[in-house]
């Protein structure tokens, strides 16, 4: 387990969450993979923001509005699989594990490419 501070990204990746989510979380850059979406969205459940998770959201599928549970404690991501969503690919999944105090969530999330940058469709959840 890491412990999140505030020169650790929450996605578990080696690097400070300004150069890695954050520069996506602030509009600066748009992830250029489905995995690093993934990656940015969880580290916005992390952060609670859920501006950011609409926005990355595919208009088909995007709820209304999204009301997240502030005393949920994310605790760690793990990519299982990726299968294509790299910049030569109109669509991609990505198979994670996402722990929080309490339990997990186990997924295979499927994006799609609109209009040149990568957004959430939907997920099925995986026993």
């Amino acid at each position: 387990m890491w412990a999140m501070t505030s020169r650790t990204c929450p996605c578990g990746l080696p690097r400070s969450y300004d150069a890695c989510c954050g520069r996506f979380h602030a509009g600066a850059a748009a992830a250029p993979t489905a995995e690093l979406l993934m990656r940015s969205r969880y580290s916005a459940f992390v952060k609670g923001d859920a501006g950011y998770l609409l926005r990355t959201w595919h208009p088909r599928t995007r709820p209304g509005r999204l009301d997240l549970d502030p005393r949920m404690r994310w605790t760690g991501l793990e990519i299982l699989d990726t299968t294509d969503g790299s910049a030569f690919h109109g669509t991609g999944t990505v198979t994670f594990r996402a722990s929080y105090r309490g339990g997990s969530l186990h997924e295979r999330s499927r994006f799609e490419r609109v209009d040149g940058a990568w957004v959430y469709v939907d997920g099925d959840f995986v026993d």
